[in-house]
């Protein structure tokens, strides 16, 4: 199944697109593939037009080292999505996906952006990747996990936290299985349909596995890969882009899981001990990446 395309026409700007649009609101960078530099080339491979909204840009991502640039201003980011509302590009999108925002004020134009879009398209998805933090640590400035919980949360269709995140989101210890369906749950009860919960940790899992877990209000999905010992950052931006871009395309959760996980694990296979992903190495797997068994658990 591939995306579909569409044909629009607007009283400005924009005449005819032969691809559907996603809007992507995320950091970029100079040197590698995290935020946008991830989404945007994942989401081309699968047939998309991009527009992407740059909250920071610079040269790296901070892993390497203190990198240089700069965080956009809130009324820089709201500039622009002006502009491309402006000419008739916003209108002609059928999805909105955000990622690291860089500043709490980001939220509220990320919010205008859905709001925006969905005036223009009342079924269009909405992802909230809520970067806040991994493995133990929070990397963003106070007060943007409380924008992302109180402004984004309520509006997205999907959310994909990492277990670190799930577990500040949720206010809940995660420790087994049912305890990350239990706080995934709490989160839907908040607004989003489904939460996506990649790198879950509990004692269920075999330690050579990485699990993802696909949450609704009446089912609950898990697909596994082998875990790889160094992998570079931005795997959780490419699965977020892969995720949105095959469910927009019309693919069921579980299909969409599937795909997106196995995709994502072809990537970060081929980037093992890599400073950064080999995303264009592995672009020609993105729109077809090997079958990837999703299994529907037993869980109330």
């Amino acid at each position: 199944m591939t995306a579909p395309t569409t044909q629009t026409r607007s009283h400005v700007g924009i005449e005819r697109l032969t691809d559907p649009v996603i809007v992507s609101l995320s950091s970029q960078v100079v040197y590698g593939h995290v935020g946008n530099c991830a989404a945007v080339p994942a989401l081309q491979a699968l047939g998309f037009e991009v527009l992407a909204l740059p909250t920071v840009l610079l040269a790296h991502h901070p892993g390497h080292r203190l990198p240089r640039g700069r965080m956009f201003p809130v009324e820089e980011v709201a500039a622009l999505l002006e502009g491309i509302d402006e000419v008739g590009a916003l209108a002609t999108a059928c999805a909105v996906l955000t990622g690291y925002l860089g500043l709490p004020g980001t939220a509220a134009v990320a919010a205008d952006a859905v709001g925006r879009l969905r005036r223009h398209k009342p079924e269009a998805l909405y992802l909230c990747d809520p970067v806040i933090g991994d493995n133990g640590r929070v990397y963003v400035r106070d007060g943007v996990e409380q924008a992302i919980r109180e402004q984004l949360l309520p509006l997205a269709d999907v959310l994909t936290p990492n277990h670190f995140e799930l577990e500040r989101l949720s206010g809940q210890p995660v420790s087994t299985l049912e305890q990350a369906v239990s706080a995934a749950r709490t989160l839907i009860t908040a607004g989003p349909k489904v939460v996506v919960v990649t790198s879950v940790q509990h004692g269920q899992a075999g330690t050579d596995q990485v699990e993802t877990l696909a949450v609704t209000a009446d089912a609950v999905w898990v697909a596994a890969t082998p875990r790889l010992a160094r992998v570079p950052n931005g795997g959780g931006d490419l699965l977020a882009a892969l995720l949105l871009g095959r469910l927009a395309a019309g693919y069921s959760l579980p299909d969409a899981l599937g795909h997106a996980v196995s995709a994502v694990f072809v990537v970060l296979s081929a980037s093992e001990g890599e400073p950064e992903l080999r995303l264009v190495a592995g672009r020609h797997q993105l729109l077809a990446p090997p079958s990837l068994p999703v299994h529907l658990l037993a869980l109330p």
